[in-house]
């Protein structure tokens, strides 16, 4: 395993990204999504999922319409159609008439350079904005502080009455942060509040001069290889999607704990963090794979390779020997990350996905297909609970005892 983490060891430089553990094969016991349905509606490229309660999620595409799903059952509930171009972002956001979590509002952005609200339980419009200059690529809601922004050319701050703000100044609170991260491999941690830098991290691909770490320096030098695609965040790790790579990088303590540098053999879109230390990703090769983040324990004698120190950022070369205890220490918290799940099915680039806790996982994909994962085990199980139903009902249960 730490072989293939540092790219080195026996195996040729040439050959150092084909790691056994990029290919899991048939059998994935800690892999539950073993059966899957097929949901087709859409005829151009289904980037966005949205989830908006615990059984109905959203699509939406390059065909510029919304579908609106039943998560159990694979059932389609609504089609929303109203934009001219491709949707280029969507949220959820609660309705102004309710704040239960059922009642949501669905918000999308056009290449039509308009934003529609609709209302996820009729499928209705309830409010048109077309005031905008530039196509709309992003929508996010900031919960804490009750409004959601649109950012293209410019960025706009709304409320939950979808009155645009002209002054943020009022807006306070006293733990409030965000995370970036660029095509150049940079992840900043930003104070919400005062704008200043929090922590800083371009450790991914370093691509300073190392010794005995050429092929790694040849790869630096595509921009692809470097690029944050995605994050997700916890209370304790940012979880990036950098290039074809997977890093894990602890908020306390500032620096990257665990990597798989080519998690996938395309970019990684998409990432999710599941729970019990699970993580998710989706990649341009078609492929979803499930992670595992796994502590271990390294003796401080152990003999590492020079670019190993680099990758996790622990310092340049001649830095190593003036901070042997501080080496000793970021040693013994390192983790792995260990592939246990992939999932096959689509034919094309899996855009995003969704997780549902009773219900499995969703995928949207590039081939104009949404894919419900389901897990084999517990719908087996629901299936004998259902015919034991059905024959109670009949009478034909009491018949055969």
């Amino acid at each position: 395993m730490l072989r293939w983490l540092i790219g080195g060891g026996r195996e040729p430089q040439g050959l150092a990204e084909k790691s056994p553990l990029q290919t899991i094969g048939e059998e994935q016991t800690q892999n539950p999504y073993t059966e899957l349905l097929v949901l087709k509606a859409h005829h151009d490229i289904v980037r966005f999922l949205v989830q908006l309660d615990d059984y109905r999620f959203a699509s939406a595409g390059d065909d510029g319409i919304v579908v609106v799903w039943n998560a159990q059952t694979g059932e389609k509930l609504l089609e929303l159609n109203g934009h001219t171009q491709k949707i280029t972002a969507i949220i959820t956001f609660p309705s102004l008439e309710s704040c239960e979590e059922k009642n949501q509002l669905i918000l999308t952005a056009s290449a039509d350079r308009r934003v529609i609200v609709w209302d996820s339980d009729t499928g209705r419009q309830v409010q048109r904005i077309s005031c905008f200059q530039s196509t709309v690529k992003c929508l996010t809601v900031l919960q804490r502080l009750d409004v959601w922004l649109s950012g293209g050319n410019d960025l706009c701050v709304w409320n939950r009455k979808l009155d645009l703000l002209c002054k943020t100044s009022h807006l306070s609170d006293t733990d409030l942060s965000f995370v970036t991260g660029s095509h150049i491999g940079e992840l900043i941690i930003w104070d919400a509040l005062d704008w200043t830098m929090q922590a800083y991290e371009r450790n991914f691909w370093d691509p300073s001069p190392q010794l005995d770490t050429q092929q790694e320096i040849k790869l630096c030098q595509k921009s692809n290889d470097i690029s944050i695609h995605h994050f997700t965040c916890d209370e304790e790790n940012v979880f990036a999607a950098v290039g074809r790579g997977l890093y894990v990088y602890n908020l306390h303590m500032k620096r990257v704990i665990a990597c798989q540098k080519t998690a996938h053999d395309s970019s990684v879109l998409h990432i999710a963090k599941l729970p019990n230390r699970q993580l998710i990703s989706c990649s341009e090769d078609g492929s979803v794979r499930i992670w595992e983040l796994r502590e271990k324990q390294q003796l401080a004698a152990e003999p590492v390779p020079t670019g190993f120190f680099n990758m996790w950022g622990f310092g340049r070369v001649n830095k190593q020997a003036s901070q042997p205890v501080k080496k000793q220490q970021e040693n013994a918290t390192s983790c792995s990350l260990e592939l246990i799940g992939d999932l096959i099915g689509h034919s094309s680039s899996v855009e995003m996905f969704l997780y549902f806790e009773d219900h499995g996982l969703v995928t949207c994909s590039a081939d104009h297909l949404i894919i419900l994962w389901k897990n084999g085990e517990r719908e087996s199980g629901l299936r004998s609970l259902r015919l034991f139903q059905k024959l109670e009902e009949n009478g034909d249960l009491y018949l055969a005892v």
